[in-house]
């Protein structure tokens, strides 16, 4: 009698046990469906996301442009990642911000045993554009900020002494002074940062032929049509520190103090006779960073603010 119990006793314990291992393996396979499908839609916000973050920051760009300008680039954004359907709408305050907002619906694997096709995910992204306070690749050129700048009109940048009474006209001494260094600086900007707050020497001197030279080699250099300031990569156009006079002696202006930045572009050649570049101020973004309280001049930064 007692051998029969101990064989019902087994036999019960092996039920229990075949009757837990299923149990077990159940919620193993649940568990491991859920992270299927939860790797599937993280994988699929992440890229919603950098979606959302590209055409914004991208979009930026042309906020001082026009409004079709920045449409056409957040559909050129959206096509490139294949996003182009998830778009719920874009909100442009040109000269501002724009705000760019995404979703989707993402197809679930697992979950559908339980009735779920499908989960919705969501991205929103804001990028907003800012006076340039810190940037790299300065022509060694500055205007004064008491100077109000009329966009896209001609205009006459002086850079060299004569009929100047105040001794000083308009030339940086980025890096150190010297013609060489000057030259070098203007055709191909200075590499160095410089931000809101500097203090940079006046270069004094003769350097009308340097300026010829780096005019000449920029307009040599640019693919493009003459008047075509739309490329970013267009060597006419040049990055040009707004300041106010810091230290001043008798009538020589020694050094000035950085207070924002503007962008120039050079319409035409230097004549051998030429005291001025002729160009004009236009207002654009490009590479650099914002802080409060920078002149606006025309230069701005991009800022993703969500």
């Amino acid at each position: 009698m007692v051998i029969r119990l101990c064989r019902k006793l087994i036999r019960e314990q092996q039920g229990s046990t075949v009757v837990f291992a299923g149990l077990t393996l159940l919620l193993l396979l649940t568990v491991a469906g859920l992270v299927v499908d939860g790797g599937t839609m993280y994988a699929a916000k992440s890229h919603l996301q950098k979606t959302a973050n590209a055409a914004a920051l991208s979009g930026a760009q042309e906020l001082t442009g026009e409004q079709s300008d920045v449409e056409a680039i957040v559909d050129d954004i959206l096509a490139q990642h294949n996003e182009e359907s998830s778009l719920v709408g874009t909100k442009i305050d040109m000269k501002s911000q724009i705000r760019v907002q995404l979703q989707k619906k993402v197809t679930l694997g697992f979950s559908r045993l339980f009735g779920k096709e499908s989960a919705t995910v969501t991205a929103e992204a804001a990028a907003q554009i800012l006076p340039m306070s810190v940037a790299a690749g300065a022509a060694p050129f500055g205007i004064d900020e008491s100077i109000p700048l009329e966009y896209n009109r001609p205009y006459k940048l002086k850079v060299d002494s004569s009929g100047v009474e105040a001794g000083y006209f308009g030339i940086l001494a980025l890096g150190g002074p010297g013609a060489a260094t000057y030259e070098s600086n203007l055709k191909y900007g200075y590499q160095s940062e410089i931000k809101v707050g500097d203090i940079i020497d006046t270069q004094t001197g003769n350097i009308a032929g340097k300026t010829r030279e780096g005019v000449r080699y920029r307009i040599d250099s640019d693919p493009y049509p003459p008047g075509d300031y739309t490329h970013r990569d267009s060597p006419r156009v040049i990055l040009i520190p707004v300041y106010k006079p810091y230290n001043q002696r008798s009538n020589q202006l020694k050094q000035i103090e950085v207070t924002g930045f503007a962008y120039f572009y050079i319409m035409e050649p230097m004549s051998s006779k030429d005291t001025s570049i002729t160009g004009m101020f236009i207002e654009r973004t490009g590479t650099g960073y914002a802080n409060p309280g920078t002149v606006e001049k025309g230069a701005f930064a991009i800022k993703l603010v969500e």
